[in-house]
């Protein structure tokens, strides 16, 4: 938990297939925010890693266990052997490539055309009724400051909406919730 993977401007020394765990990749700003791309877990693949090792260029992001696991290293001339010569590792790693790419989409999307309270309204949607998390991860999952995010969530509990802990967060008003996630409502 906690092990760096990588970082960015760093070469790229394998392909890591995640076999248990989960990993955590982000680009972070000279000022120390953060903000997630995607998580890795058990048979997926990084899309920064496949670049890297496509292009023949430096990684461009930074990535961490978030648990305990096992990742598989592939080294990089294996890699392009198995690319060439197994269309079945060619079609997982294009199939892997295409949904990462959906998923930063996504991402670039939600940034670009979502209020905060919508994102952060989805997230806690995502995770169930009861979001194990810090502030500040939900923070740099949404590309924020801290601050921000606290404060919408004093504002969704002054609501009546969630219940708020330490490191812990109750989603009381679901149905709610997915209004602010659908723009219907601001939070």
């Amino acid at each position: 938990r906690g092990a760096q993977l990588f970082a960015p401007g760093a070469n790229c020394g394998g392909f890591p297939l995640v076999l248990a765990g989960e990993a955590r990749v982000f680009r972070m700003a000279p000022t120390g925010r953060q903000l997630e791309m995607y998580r890795l877990t058990p048979g997926e693949i990084c899309l920064v890693s496949s670049a890297s090792l496509f292009s023949g260029e430096t990684l461009s992001a930074h990535a961490e266990m978030q648990t305990d696991g096992t990742l598989w290293m592939i080294r990089p001339d294996l890699f392009e052997n198995w690319l060439q010569r197994i269309p079945a590792f060619r079609q997982f790693v294009l199939g892997q490539f295409a949904t990462r790419m959906a998923d930063l989409t996504a991402l670039i999307d939600a940034l670009a055309f979502h209020r905060l309270d919508q994102r952060l309204a989805q997230a806690l949607l995502g995770q169930g009724p009861r979001v194990l998390s810090t502030h500040q991860q939900l923070a740099d999952r949404l590309g924020t400051a801290r601050e921000i995010v606290t404060r919408l969530l004093k504002r969704f509990e002054s609501a009546g909406w969630v219940g708020l802990s330490r490191e812990k967060i109750d989603i009381l008003q679901p149905a709610v919730l997915r209004q602010v996630a659908a723009g219907e409502i601001s939070g």
